[in-house]
């Protein structure tokens, strides 16, 4: 199966009061951990949409094998870097079967983790493979095809669990309670490093 994977990256970490994307952990940042994690599943057709902060995340990118794409509208909200991000996909890759979302302040995710989600892909039937956490869906999340045209038509301002949320009877939910993580504040990643130390 032909599957694309998308790093969305373009906002402003606001409420973290600096660039998330730039955080050191295990021994990298977040951004480039999820590169890595991203391309150990798919090398081939990996974009990460970029934002704010552009150019230092740009740089820090330079060593990898990654497709970059920038999102000059990325404060309109998520939905709009994940259109970016699948049309810059469809335009390096127009025959891919289904594009897997994710987001870089998982540090829960691992290559084995996406994995997974794919292998459920096809043997489920169904349009959608998403995350299950926090009694919700969410990312990462795999969407078939059949979907990218009602994805590159979303709001702006919604992300990926809205369209998750529509068809969720076309949605087999793998169980992630580690996805409940997420490095949002300061506090959040302090949390963390504490309690991996």
């Amino acid at each position: 199966m032909n599957t694309g994977v998308i790093i969305l990256a373009a906002g402003s970490s606001s409420r973290m009061g600096q660039s998330k994307q730039l955080l050191p952990i295990q021994g990298t940042t977040l951004l480039v951990r999820a590169v890595h994690i991203a391309l150990q599943l798919q090398p081939g057709h990996t974009v990460v949409v970029l934002g704010s902060n552009e150019a230092e995340h740009t740089s820090i990118l330079q060593n990898t094998n990654v497709h970059t794409v920038t999102n000059h509208t990325w404060q309109n909200g998520m939905g709009s870097s994940l259109k970016t991000g699948l049309q810059y996909l469809l335009s390096l890759s127009p025959a891919i079967d289904a594009a897997l979302i994710l987001v870089c302040d998982q540090p829960a995710v691992t290559t084995t983790y996406l994995e997974s989600l794919v292998q459920h892909y096809k043997p489920s039937n169904k349009s959608i493979v998403a995350s299950f956490y926090s009694d919700a869906p969410g990312v990462p999340a795999l969407f078939d095809k059949s979907l990218f045209t009602e994805l590159l038509n979303m709001d702006d301002a919604h992300g990926a669990k809205k369209i998750i949320q529509k068809h969720i009877a076309a949605t087999e939910l793998i169980p992630f309670p580690e996805g409940s993580i997420d490095l949002d504040t300061p506090e959040d990643y302090q949390r963390f490093i504490n309690s991996n130390k």
